[in-house]
């Protein structure tokens, strides 16, 4: 279970952010929606351990991150968490397969090749897995997005904005693959939009103010 408590961040005294309370189970999605400004993206780059809060706690299992330090929380977030970000932050050299690969590897020192091509294959890339990301559609790129956030089988799978650049076809295709990859691995799913079109696919959501 994914919990969040009593959450504040700042980045000065006239962006501030105090975030409601909320939890996630184990294989649930929970929808985070909101107008540009209120703290969205920040929300998720707490909770994915790339931001510090200010105040507050934010519980993956049985884990405080906001009490790990450095050191650990990269640990733990390598381990534990999956991110698909705007950007994907693909590395430009490598081919689609070798950068769901070098996931394995940062947080493992191990490459779990043979995992990485049965979840391109059950993404519908395994017919690109030798091609540069590059030579990708958007909605191809969004996908090996989500492979390389699964590669380490997370405990908590975030996304951010993971449709709002696809076209309605591609866009609840990656909506679709989200939930249920998220059920088979038994990941919490939080996705954070503004894209309107996925608020009649998720029923439990929270609006930021």
């Amino acid at each position: 279970m994914i919990a969040i408590k009593n959450l504040f961040f700042s980045y000065n005294s006239s962006t501030e952010f105090h975030f409601p309370n909320m939890q996630c189970e184990e294989g649930e999605t929970l929808l985070i929606t909101g107008n540009s400004g209120k703290g969205k993206t920040t929300l998720l780059h707490l909770i994915g351990g790339l931001l510090r809060p200010q105040k507050g706690e934010i519980f993956i299992g049985e884990s405080n991150i906001s009490l790990l330090s450095d050191k650990k929380l990269d640990q733990f977030r390598g381990e534990n968490i999956g991110l698909v970000l705007q950007q994907a932050h693909f590395v430009a050299s490598l081919n689609v397969l070798d950068n769901v690969v070098l996931a394995s590897w940062l947080a493992t020192g191990a490459k779990a090749t043979d995992k990485a091509k049965l979840l391109l294959k059950e993404l519908d890339l395994e017919d690109q897995q030798y091609k540069m990301p590059a030579a990708l559609s958007m909605g191809q790129q969004q996908r090996v997005s989500i492979a390389r956030a699964l590669i380490n089988e997370p405990k908590l799978l975030l996304a951010d904005e993971p449709t709002s650049s696809l076209d309605d076809e591609n866009a609840f295709k990656v909506a679709d693959l989200l939930a249920q990859l998220s059920k088979e691995y038994k990941a919490s799913l939080m996705i954070v939009t503004h894209d309107h079109r996925l608020k009649d696919k998720f029923s439990n959501q929270i609006n930021l103010q």
